[in-house]
């Protein structure tokens, strides 16, 4: 049986709002990958990209995933491109109710504008183009991988929460 919930989707989706919102209404473990990959590699993401490159935080990230996996009665919140490495997907499926957070390109944009330092994949001048892209090639992947997909353009978290407990409770019945 799945007693845990993974959250994905792409950067200012809410993952991580959502996530802690969702572990405290069910009184469940909150867990935050970037966090849990920032303390095995002894530096931040930032630091992460610009010294050892995306390939190497990918290998922290499945190394992490790895590590939690097993782990029960938990809410993860996903970094943006977990779904990139399908060994991700494969071991949290196994324990994890996957929800994918959807979000139109402009909110996305509205969201992440200014925090290029704390998101490296943004530090870029064309950060619109940059969403554009990454997103046309991540959606299908996020569609792909998830159990549950909730929109959350258009609603405040306290929304998201009612509707995903709602879901979550008909999915497991």
């Amino acid at each position: 049986m799945k007693t845990n919930v993974a959250i994905i989707g792409f950067m200012g989706a809410g993952k991580t709002t959502v996530a802690r919102a969702l572990a405290k209404r069910l009184n469940l473990e909150y867990i935050e990958l970037d966090t849990m990959i920032e303390r095995k590699a002894g530096k931040s993401i930032k630091d992460i990209f610009s010294e050892d490159g995306e390939i190497v935080f990918r290998e922290y990230e499945i190394e992490v995933i790895k590590d939690i996996y097993r782990g029960r009665d938990t809410v993860i919140a996903c970094g943006g491109g977990v779904i990139l490495n399908q060994i991700n997907i494969d071991r949290l499926k196994k324990r994890s109710v996957i929800v994918y957070l959807e979000v139109s390109s402009q909110v996305l944009l509205t969201r992440v504008q200014g925090t290029g330092t704390k998101r490296p994949l943004l530090n870029t001048v064309d950060k619109e183009l940059r969403i554009r892209k990454l997103l046309a090639f991540r959606k299908p992947l996020y569609e792909r991988a998830a159990d549950i997909t909730i929109n959350t353009t258009k609603i405040n978290v306290d929304s998201v929460i009612d509707e995903l407990v709602n879901i979550l409770n008909y999915h497991e019945s």
